[in-house]
């Protein structure tokens, strides 16, 4: 699946493939056209993040799918709970991807999650995608549909959930809440904003 954005380069950035998770791919359009790069965007399934050994798998199928073509690939994920195996990826074809653990280092910082978790280890993590598709990525891909008393199983070690909000809307809050009310834990929201995503593309771009 490719999704191109529209926006016409400027003079100082070059078109370049991005293989995205899809998680953050619609960010990366909205940069895209604020800043006017010309990126096309190859949005690979967020529920990969169900099953992170599958990422190194697909990115690299990408990858392979566009050498030739002469525009620069990058590759937005972190590792992304790869466990390097995406490094390797990067290593042997030449390419660069976001910097970090997580899309969480990338939109807040890896400092600022860092100290979060050591202050609260219990920390669980929303984005605006997470909180959007709660419903389906958690509850229905953890079969609390089916069975709402495991919730304890899998949350009760988490002692709240911080959202770092890039876009928030009333709908969205509402939203970030009802899912925490469901995992039993208090909700903290942070707003990031998508600069730090924006800041690591510009550095891939040069």
């Amino acid at each position: 699946m490719t999704s191109s954005s529209s926006a016409s380069p400027s003079p100082s950035s070059a078109t370049a493939h991005v293989i995205a998770c899809g998680a953050i791919a619609r960010h990366i359009d909205d940069i895209a056209r604020r800043r006017g790069w010309a990126l096309d965007i190859h949005p690979l399934p967020p529920l990969l993040h169900n099953a992170p050994r599958g990422i190194a798998g697909a990115v690299e199928a990408e990858v392979v799918a566009l050498q030739g073509d002469s525009a620069r690939i990058i590759v937005a994920y972190a590792d992304c709970g790869t466990y390097g195996a995406l490094d390797d990826v990067i290593e042997r074809f030449g390419v660069h991807r976001l910097r970090g653990e997580h899309c969480y280092d990338v939109f807040a910082g890896s400092g600022e999650i860092a100290a979060m978790l050591e202050n609260q280890p219990g920390t669980y993590f929303f984005t605006d995608y997470l909180v959007k598709s709660f419903h389906r990525s958690v509850v229905v891909e953890l079969g609390l549909d089916r069975h709402p008393e495991l919730r304890d199983d899998y949350f009760g070690n988490y002692t709240r959930v911080v959202w770092l909000a890039q876009q928030p809307t009333a709908e969205l809050r509402v939203a970030a809440l009802d899912a925490a009310d469901l995992m039993g834990l208090p909700l903290e929201e942070i707003v990031v904003g998508d600069l730090g995503l924006e800041a690591q593309l510009e550095l891939l771009l040069r």
